[in-house]
């Protein structure tokens, strides 16, 4: 409990601030407590976006928000708690765009051209994101409990080729195998583009090029699950 919330009970108990006004100050208390976190998080955002995900630190912080750095610490652990908030809401973030590509198309083999395309987007128009959610390589098995985000993230992969599995009665086929076999190789297709982009080339913009790319790898995978 913090220490300015047991000060009010014990004015409280001793009778110097009466109950009605306990609660006001708790509540006023409490909406402090979230505007500094959320100026917190936006301050270290915008020192992403500026400097960087590597050049973040609790002073840099506390500089920005103008407040003393034990107030950033009252609000985080440490500069990794701040980077694990961004990491979730990261997840949270793709989750959600692919969930709604999947929604845009009917058939299962369309849903997952749509889900590539949308995870590229993804990726190169996130690029800070994209860089903390993977800046430790690929995910584990235990952070898709530590991370309900990115657990909710893989399931929406995952029941897309698991419906394609069943469409072409190939039952015997694994779609958790055939996740780890999607995800990895579209985030390395993502990875080498960020370090390398492509350049256009036979009239085409990079843009075009970009899910020219993409398409011949969908229509691999695809070809693989119908052998």
């Amino acid at each position: 409990m913090a220490v300015w919330l047991i000060f009010v009970l014990l004015l409280t108990l001793l009778g110097i601030i009466p109950q009605q006004d306990k609660m006001g100050i708790v509540e006023r208390k409490e909406r402090q407590r979230k505007e500094v976190r959320e100026s917190i998080l936006q301050s270290a955002w915008n020192l992403v976006n500026e400097e960087g995900w590597q050049n973040l630190s609790i002073r840099k912080i506390a500089d920005a928000i103008e407040y003393s750095v034990p107030v950033v610490y009252d609000h985080f652990e440490n500069k990794e708690a701040i980077l694990s908030e961004f990491n979730h809401k990261g997840f949270k973030l793709l989750g959600d765009q692919l969930s709604e590509a999947k929604k845009s198309e009917t058939l299962p083999s369309r849903q997952l051209e749509a889900i590539a395309l949308a995870y590229w987007n993804f990726a190169f128009n996130n690029k800070e994101y994209y860089q903390l959610m993977y800046g430790l390589g690929m995910p584990t098995c235990e952070s898709l409990n530590n991370v309900p985000e990115l657990n909710a993230f893989i399931q929406v992969i995952f029941s897309t080729i698991d419906e394609l599995i069943k469409a072409g009665n190939k039952e015997n086929d694994n779609a958790w195998l055939k996740v780890h076999s999607f995800w990895p190789m579209i985030h390395g297709l993502v990875s080498i583009n960020l370090i390398a982009p492509p350049v256009a080339h036979m009239g085409m913009t990079v843009e075009e090029m970009n899910t020219m790319i993409l398409r011949d790898f969908i229509k691999g995978f695809l070809k693989g699950l119908e052998a």
